[in-house]
């Protein structure tokens, strides 16, 4: 818990490909008329051939931390929202290379969320250029819920279609800042 009202409550949204998080991280950010901070690998990889090197993951590494520092410090209290966070750089080296660099590793623990809003696997599979890995969302879901596990974070688990999806999500978001807070959206 935040020990002053004005302290900023970092909420992430994460979760395996095609689940909805940017379209989440958008909606949360107008209805709590806040920022969000956007998913800099989708601007880093646009026009990468898919043979992701480490080197790639670093420099995403670099660019999320920067676009999320970069509006830290230019958002009031009492809520901001990210569109995922540099564990993605984890999940992915660990995947990719079978390990993650020790800084990352290191970054990783020093960057604390609120509460991570783990987005569920029941949507369908959409194919965009950027996505990997269509038949291993249910392996990378248990990635996720271990490695927020990992740094003791608070999660909840968002599912559902549509409308219902979206506002399961603001609901979580307006608890954890109620409590923390005390603000009352």
């Amino acid at each position: 818990m935040k020990e002053s009202s004005q302290a900023l409550i970092k909420i992430a949204v994460v979760g395996p490909e095609s689940t909805g998080k940017s379209t989440m991280a958008k909606y949360l950010a107008e209805k709590l008329h806040t920022l969000y901070v956007p998913e800099y690998a989708r601007y880093y990889c646009q026009h990468l051939n898919k043979n992701y090197t480490l080197e790639d993951e670093v420099n995403m590494f670099y660019g999320q931390m920067a676009l999320e520092d970069t509006i830290v410090q230019n958002i009031k209290p009492p809520v901001l929202i990210c569109d995922t966070t540099i564990l993605t750089i984890k999940i992915w080296c660990d995947r990719l290379f079978g390990f993650t660099p020790d800084f990352v590793r290191e970054e990783i623990k020093k960057r604390k969320y609120d509460l991570y809003l783990l987005m569920d696997i029941d949507l369908p599979w959409e194919d965009d250029p950027l996505r990997d890995f269509p038949h291993e969302r249910e392996h990378f879901l248990k990635v996720w819920k271990q490695e927020i596990h990992n740094l003791n974070g608070n999660y909840i688990l968002i599912s559902g279609q549509g409308e219902e999806r979206l506002k399961a999500g603001l609901e979580a978001c307006k608890k954890i800042i109620a409590s923390t807070s005390g603000n009352i959206y």
